[in-house]
């Protein structure tokens, strides 16, 4: 079924390198069994691991605490061309990825895949899906793995969407000309929650979001730069006053920058 080039690439830990190019994270690895997976169905798998393959996420990447698929959509399209998409009936401009074309490429990546969609979503990136938040990539990374679709042109036709029950989500209000990049914004949120990823569980505990709150102001040395200290309470020494600032500074930065989010928090803390 796929062409020279075009079968699904996987990345991930004990991988081969097959050329003379620097080791290459994406080749057909044998993951750590029970490890968390991200297969991408994208017509552009060349673009991963991109991003994902550097710093915490690129190492936790080869040392096989979770892998990534990119699975080439192109290679289940219709035809001598491959052709993957067609024009939207009743007219209007662009095109629009095939059903059955998908749909193909959907069964390929579910293979060996629970079908209960809280252990594994299925997942099509669009700008009128939900919005991806922390309470997101929490749930993916509380799941065995996430399946994620890559739209290109004018979007996928909705009978498959509708048939497989899968879940529209945005990264944000504006349109991009696919969603390669979202993905690995999406992804990357998701992995640093994963165990033994980041090294230090607290760090995901007091960062934004985690309680509703935008994080703190952070600093370091020199203690005096430029004529401006650090707050004495970060340098007093008293657990308890510096607990006391951050929290202040926390809720201070959330309303004032995103009354939703503080709504949301007064609501909660109303409740309890």
């Amino acid at each position: 079924m796929s062409e020279s080039g075009s079968k699904a690439r996987s990345h991930g830990r004990f991988s081969v390198q097959v050329s003379a190019q620097p080791r290459d994270l994406m080749q057909d690895p044998r993951t750590v069994r029970g490890a968390w997976r991200a297969r991408v169905i994208t017509l552009f798998p060349e673009a991963f691991p991109g991003t994902l393959g550097l710093s915490l996420t690129g190492k936790a990447l080869d040392q096989g605490l979770w892998a990534l698929e990119a699975i080439a959509l192109r290679q289940f399209g219709e035809g001598r061309h491959r052709n993957v998409d067609d024009t939207p009936a009743g007219g209007g401009a662009g095109m629009v990825l095939r059903a059955d074309v998908v749909t193909r490429a959907l069964a390929e990546a579910s293979q060996g895949t629970p079908p209960d969609r809280k252990l594994w979503p299925i997942v099509y990136l669009s700008p009128r899906g939900q919005r991806f938040d922390q309470g997101t990539a929490r749930s993916w990374a509380a799941a065995e793995g996430v399946t994620i679709i890559c739209g290109r042109f004018e979007g996928v036709d909705q009978r498959v969407l509708d048939r497989f029950a899968i879940q529209e989500v945005s990264l944000g209000d504006f349109v991009m000309t696919g969603g390669e990049i979202a993905a690995q914004a999406m992804i990357d949120a998701t992995v640093r929650l994963l165990p033994g990823v980041l090294g230090n569980a607290a760090s995901t505990e007091e960062e934004s979001f985690s309680d509703g709150l935008l994080e703190h102001p952070q600093y370091t040395r020199p203690a005096i730069w430029e004529g401006r200290e650090i707050p004495a309470e970060l340098t007093s020494g008293n657990h308890a006053e510096v607990e006391k600032w951050r929290r202040a500074e926390a809720e201070r930065i959330t309303a004032e920058r995103r009354p939703d989010l503080w709504a949301a928090y007064l609501a909660r803390n109303s409740r309890g």
